[in-house]
């Protein structure tokens, strides 16, 4: 099996997650989150919480519906302009996205080409359909709303939503007045979006059922070049993937205070741009050079992003660098397109001036970000397999174990687990098998450390404690070792210092 292969094995088998409604032949697009998943996303989103609404005092999560009006897509370009390029098998019928197609097959970056462009690729290099052999059609756009009909009659037409940032379009006026008319004001969502995909592919990575954390921050247009913590960042330097560099694929490291003064992004921009890098380079442990933030040309990004640079990381299982998130500069385009189409007026009055907000949106998709760790974490070794995932993630933060099933250690093993889980760490006990094999286990899911309850525990009441990255055992008190664990935990603390090595 290749890595992406054994990595779906893990996640399948261990229960990370696994394909919806499997009895039924499940259908693509579509998972669902076992044990160990949950406890992984539920990680992710809280860290993302923590890190995105601490930025500014008035940044709040909000919870909206999934499903909304007609007039709401309508109003917001979605019904018009929310499309992929489709072609079909002239004899199969198969559909496939023809973007795709072209990079699968020809290995070329084909973002933002309109659908006549496309089909002139397609017969230009006599690509045939993947399939069968038999020749493509031409190139058509797909919209991919998922349309339903409310109520008992059928005539009420609503939209599941495909993204979560029009609820805080939607919640704007009432969320003004809420937050005592204070700019720039955040409101965040963590939630579901529905994206009926012509053909998703690459996994767990392209889904039709898919949850998003995204920031929306308005803001006074007229104070986008200012930033209040601005020193906080001037100096840190950023991994830009430029639109003018792109041919010679050169990366430009830069400090924010250049990339204000060099390359005119506004501040506002920058300061969370930065935020962004630092949340996977240092939160997230992600390596330098795996991570980027690749700015959209002109004619690649949507016509109301003014600047828009998405995040990515270099995937070994995906063939490089793909988006896990964006930082968009959308303007007023949201405020106005929801002004005009309800008729309510969203302009404000704020520093004795009447406007419309700006908005500046992050993004994230949650679960192609679990998918990045997975595959940036996941370690091979001729005995074992294991997923170095950092504290912040892993789903099992410390395993107990008796080294038997007699001789009261499981008796032992079994307060420890207690204390522990009773002082909220992440705990597993497991007592049914031979310790290797329980080790082996421990290290596939991605658990730290792992304790063992021997016959010198009972003695003189320490425990082993096993190091997942190196498999280095090291002896702690018992009465230290919920203290010993928060510090490595936190990394104050090496592990060869922490306690006697064996």
């Amino acid at each position: 099996m290749n890595k992406q292969e054994n990595i779906l094995n893990i996640a399948t088998k261990r229960g990370f997650f696994y394909p919806s409604a499997e009895y039924y032949g499940s259908k693509a697009g579509f998972w669902t989150y076992g044990h160990l998943g949950k406890l992984m996303k539920t990680k992710f989103e809280n860290l993302w919480r923590c890190i995105f609404l601490g930025l500014n005092d008035n940044y709040y999560e909000i919870e909206g519906s999934s499903i909304l009006p007609k007039k709401v897509f309508e109003s917001s370009g979605h019904l018009k302009n929310f499309n992929d390029p489709l072609t079909e098998c002239e004899k199969c019928h198969f559909r496939f996205r023809a973007d795709q197609l072209v990079e699968d097959e020809l290995k070329k970056d084909v973002d933002g080409l309109d659908e006549k462009a496309l089909t002139k690729i397609i017969r230009d290099n006599k690509l045939k359909c993947p399939r069968c052999g038999s020749n493509l059609m031409d190139v058509k756009w797909f919209n991919m709303m998922f349309e339903l009909r409310l109520g008992a009659t059928g005539e009420d037409i609503g939209y599941l939503s495909p993204e979560t940032a029009q609820n805080p379009y939607l919640s704007f006026k009432r969320q003004f007045m809420a937050q005592r008319e204070k700019l720039p004001m955040g409101l965040a969502m963590v939630g579901k979006a529905f994206r009926n995909e012509i053909s998703p592919r690459q996994g767990f990575f392209r889904l039709r059922e898919f949850t998003q954390a995204e920031l929306q921050i308005f803001f006074d247009p007229d104070e986008i070049d200012k930033a209040d913590r601005w020193n906080e960042i001037k100096n840190y330097k950023l991994r830009l993937f430029l639109a003018k560099d792109r041919k010679q694929n050169k990366l430009t490291e830069i400090i924010c205070d250049d990339a204000n003064k060099k390359l005119k992004l506004p501040k506002l921009y920058v300061y969370h741009l930065a935020r962004m890098q630092k949340f996977y380079l240092e939160n997230l442990e992600i390596p330098k050079e795996k991570f980027r933030f690749r700015e959209l040309a002109e004619n690649e990004r949507a016509f109301y992003n003014k600047i828009h640079f998405d995040g990515e990381i270099n995937m070994e299982t995906l063939g490089g660098f793909k988006e896990v998130c964006g930082c968009h500069y959308r303007t007023d385009h949201d405020l106005l397109g929801h002004s005009k189409g309800s008729g309510e007026k969203l302009e404000i009055l704020y520093d004795n001036k009447r406007f419309v907000p700006h908005v500046l949106e992050l993004s994230f998709g949650v679960d192609r970000n679990l998918w990045a760790l997975l595959d940036l974490f996941y370690n091979e070794e001729k005995e074992r397999t294991s997923l170095r995932l950092p504290y912040v993630v892993a789903p099992i933060e410390t395993a107990v174990f008796p080294l038997v099933n007699k001789d009261k250690l499981p008796e032992k093993a079994e307060q420890i687990y207690s204390e522990l889980r009773q002082n909220h760490v992440k705990v597993f006990y497991d007592s049914s098998g031979s310790i290797g094999r329980m080790y082996r286990r421990m290290d596939e899911i991605g658990c730290l450390y792992m304790v063992t309850i021997d016959h010198q525990t009972l003695k003189d009441n320490t425990v082993t404690v096993r190091n997942r990255n190196d498999m280095k055992q090291i002896r702690v008190k018992t009465k230290d070792l919920l203290e010993t664990l928060r510090k490595l935990f936190k990394k104050e603390i090496e592990f060869k210092k922490a306690g006697k090595l064996i």
